[in-house]
């Protein structure tokens, strides 16, 4: 796989979903967790997506529980909580690993476009976030402690190509 579009996902009802359609736009890649303190990041992604959705900007959450259990709820908890705390309607994900041998393959794929600091691939905590250009293929990565609105100028840099 050489870039975004060319991956298939599960989504949160464990229907697989083609990322063909994200070719051309430019994609926000973040693993969530409902009982995390960055948790209230997701007000952030969902005002990203309602500021820039209709400009070109996707975004899509990875749940994932392989840090600290804070993601231990089910397809449907996930997507309830999702829903009643922070209104999100860009798209969320079946949880996922992101490290290890059952790591998703795309997530596998970003962290090789992307390594960390020193190199390092491992991601490290949830909300990681990783900002791919619409040529699928040009990734930058961001750590949890980034706010989502921090991006806005990466993002608009972005949207402009």
């Amino acid at each position: 796989m050489t870039r975004l579009s060319d991956f298939t996902v599960n989504d949160l009802i464990d229907t697989p979903e083609r990322l063909a359609s994200y070719a051309q736009h430019v994609t926000l890649v973040v693993n969530t967790a409902s009982a995390c303190k960055f948790t209230p990041q997701y007000a952030q992604l969902q005002a990203l997506h309602e500021q820039y959705a209709a400009h070109g900007l996707k975004i899509i959450a990875f749940p994932c529980n392989q840090f600290g259990a804070q993601e231990s709820g089910s397809a449907a908890e996930i997507g309830e909580f999702c829903d009643r705390n922070f209104h999100v309607t860009f798209p969320v994900m079946g949880k996922i690993d992101v490290n290890g041998a059952q790591a998703e393959p795309l997530w596998q794929w970003l962290k090789v476009r992307a390594p960390g600091i020193l190199g390092t691939q491992r991601i490290k905590w949830n909300f990681t976030k990783f900002l791919v250009a619409k040529d699928g293929v040009t990734v930058e990565r961001f750590a949890p402690f980034t706010e989502p609105l921090k991006l806005r100028a990466q993002i608009e840099r972005l949207l402009a190509q």
